[in-house]
């Protein structure tokens, strides 16, 4: 069994390639100054905001956030896994690819999950084989006929036949007790139980399963590589249930697939959008009327991994589901889960159909072009569709009703990633409302601080979010994102534009500390200062011994800093463009969208959007000691809450830093 490309060799890869004949051979480039340009082959635009560095040997577009070095453009252009992706940068150079020896239990691993790809798609094969020849086809070719679908998209989405009977399937692939534990380990079979649920009798060297799907239409569900890891099956009669899924196996998980994605991808150079669906025909059905962005859940609420597979794919996801309860339930989950991921760019739309009318049956009556403009005319923003949700039965003419929507909405909104969307969804709230966003914020804290009680009473972690349950523990606000290329005529909206906190007579500050509130100079907060420096500037590592101090950090941008100081220290011989491959595998997927609009950002820039220049040192220098002084000031004023809240619990030390404290206020 092949095993995992070693880590050295993906370092000289990358140490050896050069990403822009990579990119120019797909996407035709233009030299603008010391980096190359073009618009984004990622999403529509008009404006180049696509840029290739060669120095650092990556690329990010500062209009969609793509991003990544060669290995990953590769990916997302070409659509390749990852380990096909180096292979065919490595051929392109005429280098051989090297594979690590696995260890016993990972090669029984390997195996075991690759007779499972192969079972599963003997099974996709014998299904389709049974729509053509099986004696009730015709009774399954009607009724696929009949819900409009042509040979040709029953043929590509690989639609089959499970016959009825109840040994099927084992008789054709599960000829012996060992491989009908297969079946059953793939989710196919069903091992037989006694009237109480036990296990029957089990005789070794013979079968004690029968088929899971049987008289049923068989949709596979593809995974990304256009693998068969699992089935749906629609019955033919009037068995139950009506749709039938496969259980979770070791090669399928639910709650991280998306029925029509890889169809999708196939249908589609660059996907506009995705419509998020209910069922698997209302899929086929979209494809067969020219509709060919359709994925649906398996059986399952949309997710946040859903949610953040689709957004891999596309900056706009459509939910489109029935207009009875149970689709105002799914779309209502589906909002819940979208929240923490609907970064600038993104957009989230809603479409509830008419009740008894589903996505399947309403294009078979209007067409594809007048479905795809009903999407467009009636497709409700994330905005609308959530004021509105949680404005049912609450009148906000009343200030009863206005401070009832803004203890529902604010928690929720208060999940959104820092940026302009945020920003723009606290200004509708508080133009409903009345309210001004200091207000705003006092009810987060106040809902926040009602849920941590609540939570260490009960011994139990803080409830979820829910649109039914206003009372929350949202997660906690990400840093404002760094901003694109291009000239400011108002102070970039993300860089602090006011003074930082004056520090306490008993504080000094450095002169260094003081030339950063110069007029007109716009920088990150320091937490996001120290990683762009250091993307910038390498070197700076070296003025740091210990990283694990910011890797223990309560801030994420901070643990972010330590982990890049972490690579960097236990890996100094790497060149730029090594280093960077080492930082696009970190875990974080918000850490690998960060670190190359920081790196391809500048770090300071005037009141025009010029870049300034800037002593690196010293400017590192100066964020370090920032941040020791707000941790300093946080101390003290922690202690101040302690004495206030606790009486005199506190030591001559701590009382005489609060008298400190009252001579300053005086």
């Amino acid at each position: 069994m092949a095993g995992k490309i070693p880590q050295y060799f993906i370092d000289d890869l990358l140490a050896r390639a050069d990403i822009v004949p990579v990119v120019d051979s797909r996407v035709k480039l233009r030299k603008t100054g010391k980096n190359y340009s073009a618009c984004c082959p990622f999403h529509d635009e008009k404006t180049p905001s696509f840029t290739v560095s060669p120095d650092k040997q990556f690329y990010y577009c500062f209009g969609c956030g793509a991003s990544g070095n060669a290995v990953g453009f590769l990916m997302e252009y070409d659509r390749l896994p990852f380990p096909e992706a180096v292979e065919k940068l490595a051929a392109s150079m005429g280098i051989d690819v090297p594979r690590e020896q696995l260890a016993p239990g990972q090669i029984k691993r390997q195996q075991e999950s690759q007779s499972l790809y192969q079972l599963t798609e003997k099974a996709a094969e014998y299904f389709r084989e049974q729509l053509k020849d099986h004696k009730i086809a015709a009774r399954a070719i009607t009724y696929l006929k009949n819900r409009g679908l042509s040979g040709a998209v029953a043929k590509e989405f690989g639609i089959g036949l499970a016959p009825s009977g109840w040994d099927n399937l084992l008789n054709h692939l599960g000829t012996s007790s060992e491989k009908a534990e297969q079946l059953e380990l793939a989710g196919l079979a069903i091992r037989r139980t006694d009237s109480d649920g036990n296990p029957g009798k089990s005789d070794p060297g013979k079968r004690h399963h029968y088929d899971r799907f049987r008289n049923r239409i068989m949709f596979p569900i593809r995974d990304q590589r256009g693998r068969s890891i699992a089935f749906g099956g629609r019955v033919l009669g009037d068995e139950k249930p009506k749709y039938l899924n496969s259980p979770e196996t070791p090669i399928f998980h639910k709650g991280k697939e998306l029925y029509g994605l890889w169809e999708a991808r196939q249908a589609n150079r660059e996907l506009k959008r995705l419509i998020v669906v209910e069922g698997y025909m209302d899929v086929v059905a979209l494809a067969q009327f020219g509709i060919r962005c359709a994925v649906a859940t398996l059986g399952t609420a949309c997710g946040e991994d859903h949610i953040q597979l689709a957004f891999r794919h596309t900056q706009e996801l459509v939910f489109c589901f029935d207009g009875d309860q149970a689709g105002r339930t799914a779309a209502r989950r589906a909002l819940e889960a979208a929240l923490p991921h609907m970064q600038d760019g993104r957009s989230l739309r809603f479409l509830l159909l008419p009740e008894g009318e589903d996505p399947d049956t309403l294009v078979r009556q209007i067409g594809g072009e007048r479905f795809d403009q009903l999407i467009d005319d009636q497709g409700r923003p994330l905005e609308d569709f959530l004021f509105d949700l949680l404005g049912e039965g609450i009148n906000i003419q009343t200030m009863d009703g206005r401070a009832r929507l803004s203890k529902a909405a604010a928690p929720l909104l208060d999940l959104l990633p820092a940026g302009v969307y945020r920003q723009l969804m606290f200004q509708q709230l508080a133009r409903r409302t009345g309210l001004e966003r200091d207000m705003l914020e006092e009810i987060i804290a106040a809902e926040k601080a009602r849920t941590a009680r609540l939570s260490q009473d009960t011994l139990s972690p803080p409830p979820k979010p829910a649109l039914a349950q206003p009372v929350t523990t949202p997660a906690p606000a990400q840093a404002p994102e760094y901003p694109g290329a291009g000239d400011y005529p108002t102070p970039p909206p993300d860089y602090d534009d006011s003074d930082e906190p004056l520090p306490y007579p008993d504080e000094e500050i450095s002169q260094q500390t003081s030339a950063r509130r110069r007029g007109g100079q716009y920088r990150l907060p320091a937490e996001r200062m120290l990683i762009a420096l250091l993307l910038h500037h390498p070197q700076l590592a070296q003025l740091i011994d210990d990283s694990a101090r910011f890797t223990g950090s309560d801030d994420a941008d901070l643990q972010l800093f330590g982990d890049i100081l972490k690579v960097m220290h236990q890996n100094p011989a790497l060149n730029s463009n090594q280093l960077f491959g080492r930082l696009m595998n970190l875990d974080s997927k918000e850490a690998r969208e960060l670190i190359p609009r920081l790196a391809m950002s500048h770090p300071i820039v005037g009141g025009a959007g010029q870049k300034l220049e800037y002593d690196p040192a010293t400017e590192f220098r100066d964020c370090l000691q920032s941040l020791d002084l707000a941790a300093e000031r946080q101390r003290k004023r922690s202690l101040v809450d302690q004495l206030k809240s606790g009486g005199n619990t506190l030591g001559a030390e701590q009382l005489a830093l609060l008298a400190q404290f009252r001579r300053k206020s005086d």
